[in-house]
């Protein structure tokens, strides 16, 4: 890389450190486990300290836990200044992960925008409420159409033109408590799927 000896190896112990190998810095790479490779890897791209950084999949193979501290760590280089281009099969890295975002489908470019743009094209989504009390049948609610997954777990789609804050309202008028929330999937994995459903420009009829 050109960089001084000392430099060099000041690097490698601080990259081994963040990416959680320190202890692994005398074994041989042909010795370490995919997943550790991967941020073997990740730690040789930095020594020099680029300003662009490619990755393909590189949390493929990790466990939830790496995975998610592999995330922090990338979002504080890219924080400090470098540009980072990756691939993954993970829709939920990619929605947390990235600003601008291209699916790729059969090989060819299903759709390319910003994060925020593509996930403003949601015409509705579905939402699991967890709740306190046990439920022996779905809530009315006109204008909202809630299933029951079991006795303490709810579902119900919300359209852009409806209100989260309106089902809560709705859900509280009949004397349930939510406990917690979530979507029902990643909400790009929703779109994802709208996406590769369709044609792709370009592709043969």
């Amino acid at each position: 890389y050109g960089i001084d000896r000392a430099i060099a190896r000041e690097r490698a112990e601080k990259y081994l450190s963040l990416l959680q190998l320190l202890d692994k810095r005398n074994k041989m790479a042909r010795g370490l486990s995919g997943g550790m490779k991967r941020r073997l890897m990740i730690a040789r791209a930095l020594v020099h300290e680029p300003k662009l950084l490619i990755l393909d999949e590189p949390t493929a193979g990790v466990d939830i836990e790496i995975r998610r501290s592999m995330w922090d760590f990338l979002r504080d280089i890219n924080a400090r200044g470098t540009t980072i281009i990756l691939t993954t099969h993970y829709l939920e890295e990619a929605e947390t992960l990235c600003r601008n975002i291209a699916i790729i489908n059969g090989g060819l470019i299903a759709e390319r925008d910003r994060m925020s743009s593509l996930l403003r094209r949601l015409q509705v989504e579905t939402f699991v409420f967890n709740v306190r009390e046990t439920i022996a049948s779905v809530p009315l609610a006109p204008g909202y159409e809630f299933s029951l997954i079991d006795e303490h777990t709810l579902q119900v789609e919300v359209s852009k033109e409806q209100s989260l804050n309106e089902v809560f309202a709705k859900l509280s008028e009949a004397g349930i408590h939510v406990l917690s929330m979530r979507n029902k999937v990643n909400r790009l994995e929703e779109l994802f799927m709208k996406l590769v459903e369709r044609p792709v420009a370009g592709s043969a009829a």
